[in-house]
């Protein structure tokens, strides 16, 4: 249930995060005001971050944990491995989960701290304001970088399809209750969308349209 609970309130950070993001489609002038705004409100900023990092917290911590009872629980490894209902992305859900992790910790050295690629950072632009359009467009003009982060999107379109779809199982509704069948094609959905949304950034500055 913790596991359950804690990954929606990631999932609906991931889908603001993302409508934040896709702002740059409006322009530099549109996602520079957007993230100064962000930062003029730091008694709500601030308070989001350590709920968001308490969850992040609680939801690793728990399913490490609950994957290691599972493997504790059959030590022995089924002499066949074929499977009925589960998919590839639920019997994936600790991998996925730990590239995300990593992905995660890779992104806020990148655009939050500037660890990673400093020459991108702290840029302003004819306004005074940080210049976070130029920084993504200069980011992802680098293949390597724009490669990560579309294959990390992959890996969490995966982790968000089960995930989601999981939850009302996790939470104890059971099958006949049709939100288990809502929530799995919703998962899905939304899981496709978060993909889509998030690299098409990437795809757009790749092929020069954001510039």
């Amino acid at each position: 249930m913790v596991v359950a609970v804690t990954g929606l309130v990631l999932f609906i950070f991931v889908i603001f995060h993302m409508l934040g993001n896709l702002q740059i489609f409006l322009g530099a002038d549109a996602l520079n005001d957007y993230a100064r705004h962000l930062d003029e409100l730091p008694y709500l900023l601030w308070p989001a971050r350590a709920v968001l990092l308490a969850a992040l917290l609680l939801h690793v911590g728990f399913s490490l944990a609950l994957a290691n009872e599972n493997r504790r629980a059959r030590p022995v490894r089924y002499v066949h491995g074929d499977t009925v209902q589960a998919s590839r992305a639920s019997r994936t859900m600790v991998i996925t989960g730990l590239v995300i992790l990593f992905f995660i910790i890779y992104h806020l050295l990148h655009f939050t701290f500037g660890v990673t690629n400093p020459e991108f950072f702290h840029l302003t632009d004819a306004k005074g304001r940080e210049d976070i359009y130029s920084m993504v467009v200069l980011s992802f003009q680098n293949g390597w970088i724009a490669g990560t982060y579309i294959l990390a999107m992959f890996f969490l379109c995966l982790h968000l399809g089960h995930g989601v779809s999981s939850v009302p199982q996790s939470l104890g509704f059971s099958e006949s209750s049709g939100l288990r069948k809502n929530f799995g094609r919703f998962g899905n959905l939304a899981g496709v969308l978060v993909f889509i949304g998030n690299s098409s950034i990437v795809l757009a500055v790749l092929l020069g349209k954001l510039k």
